[in-house]
């Protein structure tokens, strides 16, 4: 284990929400009333027809229920317009290394970049190292500080793990006494940008995909 400091910039970024989940469900009550006014229409009373104040009041719900559902879309597509623009903000990441709570890629060759936050009052704490499958594979006593840490891909007898996803988890001790055990931040390079309706994301190496604002730093990649 070797103990780096690296500067962080702080990286934050507002997602949008889209409003597909009215717009199912006012296209649901849409169709409901279309069916409605259809059956009511085919099973009227020849000799004692709708009112037709009656039925001009149904065909305004109509047109408003017709609106509003046109509205919705509306919304999703331009939902969908701004995740795309938040892409292209975020294109400029690509490259960079950010740091989030995602697992860590190892990549066989380089190590991983963990950055730990002990909790106060610690006087000991403890790197736990588990892979893909939530198999803890290695655990390290590390220094009580919040300095970034490489991990060299080694299990605790310094035995090479193979290439993959791995997720640290930091045990904080009080003179032998757990405090917590809490997850640790890990650096991961940035491989795409992708814009959704949700707003931006990212592709980091290893495949995980998080949101821009699950990011608490990013630095320039190797």
């Amino acid at each position: 284990m070797t103990t780096v400091t690296s500067a962080t910039t702080a990286a934050s970024a507002s997602n949008s929400r889209s409003s597909s989940t009215a717009a199912t469900s006012i296209s649901s009550d849409y169709q409901m009333f279309l069916t409605l006014l259809t059956t009511q229409m085919t099973n009227q009373d020849p000799t004692s027809p709708m009112d037709s104040a009656d039925y001009a009041v149904q065909l305004a719900t109509f047109s408003q229920v017709e609106q509003q559902v046109k509205t919705n879309d509306l919304l999703t597509s331009l939902a969908t317009q701004m995740g795309v623009m938040g892409m292209s903000e975020y294109a400029n990441w690509v490259g960079m290394e950010a740091r989030s709570e995602s697992p860590g890629y190892y990549d066989g060759t380089n190590p991983v970049t963990i950055s730990p936050n002990p909790v106060i009052g610690a006087t000991e704490t403890t790197v736990v190292v588990s892979n893909a499958d939530g198999t803890e594979v290695s655990r390290y006593n590390i220094p009580v500080s919040a300095d970034s840490i490489e991990w060299n891909g080694t299990d605790a007898e310094g035995n090479p793990l193979p290439a993959g996803l791995y997720s640290f988890e930091l045990e904080s001790y009080n003179n032998g006494t757990l405090l917590s055990t809490d997850p640790v931040e890990t650096y991961n390079r940035v491989v795409e940008a992708q814009g959704t309706s949700d707003g931006a994301v990212l592709v980091l190496a290893g495949g995980s995909t998080i949101s821009t604002g699950s990011i608490s730093a990013l630095r320039e990649g190797d």
